[in-house]
């Protein structure tokens, strides 16, 4: 799809999408006499049917006879589960507690490996008596001349060079398979005999005789245990014996003898002192205190009020005393006066009692003071005690390191041999058990089949029958081909100019897509002409979608179309630069918008002209590959992209110079051009005046840009822009003039994108 031609001098603009499919590929039937004709081919094949009818008949009839003749084999399979667990009440004690790990693959094949071992065949073959039959023992079927010759020949074997043994085996892994099933721990065990009854007791015996290889395995296992853990066991002891006399006999040889608590004496004693020390201590503070705080009382005339005085019994006697002596004084004092004599003489006996009473409290305080200073020297005599008792316990340390360190040893192998002597019991329980746990179960056992396994009927004849349909046809065609491809006289020529033409078929691009002719109004030459030498400036008409800038100078007009498409936001993410003029000019203003825009986004800017040298001038690897190297795979975009030399801007070119354009057609632009609108916030496409460009590619969500050149009418780009609006483009934004002074545009009808 590409975008219509606008053209100045018409009346109105017509938008024109064209499309044009590639010419299907021409498939050469036949040429020159020598080359490859299918019309040929298929005459030869028809003149000789029957050299194909014959005898792909006859191998029907001889597969149909040979597949009868065959003795059958019937099959039958048993199935077995590795599941790997035990029975709890029958697992040691030691794994109680213990999670069992799941089997992994590896485990798997290597139980179908056992299921293979010879061991077991050799027991299922003398539990079935396989040895006593023809069909396991060629011998006994007696002699047969053709397999002798074969034998001498060196094709196969000859029976009676092998031992009995040996041809039975042969025999039965020949019938035998076994295998895991994908993505489970099932394994499969098969067996085909010309007996079906005997092929189904066969597979039977043989899951069978895997549990009981797997029980006798482990109760083996379990008795060498045993007996490898019995002789442990007695070394263990005499070990164990020696070490609690070593340590006996060091502690009774350093005084270290273990008293309460399981503490030497000489520690125990230390606490011991210690203890007496602390009460020690505490009696003499507190017979310190009383006695201080009774001489306070007794000093201040308070009453004395402390428990040892009032606990005292004759304190007690002349406290009821002097309690009656003020009664009976407070009795007197009612009838008589203060100086009678027997007021003074009661005041006298309650004088006597107070006084006695401080006596009495005065003896108690000296009583607390004597059993304070008996305390302090119960401290003194328990410090040297045991301070005594220090000096001692530090001349043993050594001694009690070296006891401490032999009693480890003791516990360690004492610990040793109850360990094996619970491994002992477990091995034991497991010998004499007489089902021993397997890993294995089996889920399904073998059942006779009807249905012979072997052979196949069905697919062996139609194998025969189609092989022998290819194979004659296929030696008829070789045959004609080889004719046909005979050299000849004069067909050296054409041979070549075949090798010159054919690079061109296989790497020609595909045929460019036919473009609608441009049909669009078109103005007269005069009236460019008068509109160029007009005196009057040409005055734009208002526009919503063309950017209302200043025409003042080139420079702020491109400024503002910058701010606006930046203030658009995701609406202006993929903008569109096309024009009239020079590539040199577009290329130009695009750079220069994509500059200004970078100073607040992240911009590149994508080259789909390669007709200027601007952008490979303005990068900084100027011979870096572009978007035909990536539409080809000969580059990432990582290698395509690079940096502008003078902002922050990346490009990405077209193509090396030569490149074919027919790439920029491809559908992948478009995803490329998507995947840059995910990295980028702004992504401008340099199209040039997108004469071969996809429509999608270029209107796709985008805004377009238009560059026009300068001599260009304001009705000509009111025109141009309907025009681009009615292609796809949202918004449409009309510059005054490219980002250049000179004036490429030549006289004539000019050509834009439409």
């Amino acid at each position: 799809m590409r975008l219509a031609f606008w053209r100045a001098g018409k009346d109105k603009p017509v938008v024109q999408q064209a499309t044009a499919k590639p010419a299907p590929p021409k498939v050469v039937a036949a040429s020159e006499a020598g080359d490859l004709d299918l019309r040929v081919l298929g005459d030869a094949l028809m003149r000789r049917r029957n050299w194909i009818i014959v005898p792909t008949f006859l191998a029907l009839v001889l597969s149909l006879v040979a597949v009868n003749m065959v003795t059958p084999r019937y099959k039958s399979e048993a199935r077995i589960l590795i599941d790997g667990r035990e029975n709890v009440f029958l697992r040691p004690n030691g794994e109680r507690n213990e999670e069992r790990s799941a089997l992994d693959p590896e485990a798997v094949t290597s139980q179908v490996q056992l299921v293979q071992s010879r061991d077991l065949a050799r027991e299922i073959i003398k539990k079935n008596k396989l040895a006593e039959l023809p069909e396991f023992d060629p011998v006994l079927r007696g002699f047969s001349p053709v397999k002798s010759l074969l034998a001498l020949i060196g094709i196969g074997r000859d029976p009676f060079s092998q031992t009995p043994e040996e041809r039975v085996l042969e025999a039965y892994y020949e019938r035998f398979t076994a295998y895991a099933v994908d993505k489970s721990r099932v394994i499969v065990v098969e067996f085909q005999s010309r007996d079906p009854e005997l092929a189904a007791r066969v597979a039977n015996s043989i899951a069978e005789g895997y549990l009981v290889l797997q029980q006798d395995a482990r109760q083996d296992q379990a008795k060498a245990a045993g007996q490898w853990l019995s002789g442990r066991i007695d070394d263990l002891r005499k070990e164990v014996s020696e070490a609690e006399s070593r340590v006996e006999e060091f502690r009774s040889k350093s005084s270290l003898f273990v008293g309460t608590n399981n503490t030497t004496l000489s520690n125990q004693q230390m606490g011991e002192l210690n203890t007496q020390l602390n009460n020690a201590r505490a009696l003499k503070s507190d017979a310190e205190t009383k006695a201080r705080l009774i001489k306070e009382m007794l000093e201040t005339g308070r009453p004395i009020e402390a428990s040892e005085v009032l606990n005292s019994e004759l304190i007690r006697r002349l406290s009821e005393q002097r309690v009656t002596l003020r009664a009976q004084l407070a009795e007197q004092s009612s009838t008589l006066l203060g100086g009678h004599p027997r007021i003074k003489e009661l005041k006298a006996q309650l004088a006597d009692l107070d006084r006695q009473l401080r006596e009495e409290a005065g003896k108690v305080s000296r009583s607390l003071e004597n059993d304070a200073r008996i305390a302090g020297g119960r401290v003194e005599s328990a410090m040297a005690s045991l301070e005594q008792s220090k000096k001692q316990a530090s001349s043993t340390n050594s001694q009690d390191v070296q006891l401490r360190a032999l009693e480890r040893d003791a516990k360690a192998k004492r610990d040793q041999l109850e360990s094996f002597l619970a491994k002992y019991r477990d091995a034991t329980a497991r010998e004499n058990l007489e089902a021993t746990p397997t890993d294995g179960r089996i889920i399904s056992r073998a059942t006779v089949s009807n249905t012979p396994a072997y052979p196949k009927k069905l697919p062996i004849v139609l194998i025969a029958t189609l092989a022998t349909l290819l194979l004659t046809s296929g030696a008829i065609a070789t045959g004609e081909l080889l004719r046909m491809t005979a050299p000849r006289a004069g067909t050296t020529a054409s041979a070549e100019m075949i090798r010159e033409v054919a690079p061109d078929i296989v790497t020609a691009p595909p045929p460019a897509r036919v473009r609608a002719p441009a049909i669009a109004p078109e103005l007269p030459v005069a009236d460019f002409a008068a509109a160029d030498h007009a005196s009057e400036p040409v005055v734009q008409e208002p526009h919503a979608d063309e950017a209302h800038v200043d025409a003042g100078a080139e420079v702020s007009e491109v400024e503002q179309v910058a701010n606006a498409l930046m203030e658009a936001g995701p609406a202006a993410r993929k903008v569109t630069v096309l024009g009239t003029g020079a590539s040199e000019s577009i290329t130009l203003t695009a750079l220069t918008l994509a500059r200004l825009m970078a100073l607040q986004a992240k911009v590149v800017v994508v080259d789909l002209v390669r007709s200027s040298l601007t952008i490979p001038a303005a990068s900084a690897d100027p011979a870096a590959p572009g978007l035909a190297e990536l539409m080809q795979g000969e580059a990432s975009f990582a290698q395509v992209i690079t940096k502008d030399r003078l902002s922050r801007v990346h490009l990405v070119s077209a193509g090396r110079p030569g490149f074919d354009r027919a790439l920029l057609q491809s559908p992948r632009l478009i995803l490329a051009i998507d995947a840059l609108l995910r990295v980028y916030d702004h992504v401008l496409l340099d199209a040039g005046t997108a004469s071969d460009l996809p429509a999608e590619l270029l209107t796709s969500e985008a805004r377009a840009v238009v560059v026009p050149e300068a001599s260009m009418a304001s009705e000509a780009r009111k025109l141009m822009c309907d025009q681009l609006r009615a292609v796809g483009f949202s918004e449409v934004i009309m510059l005054s003039g490219p980002c250049q002074a000179e004036d490429t545009v030549q006289a004539g009808p000019r050509v834009v994108a439409a």
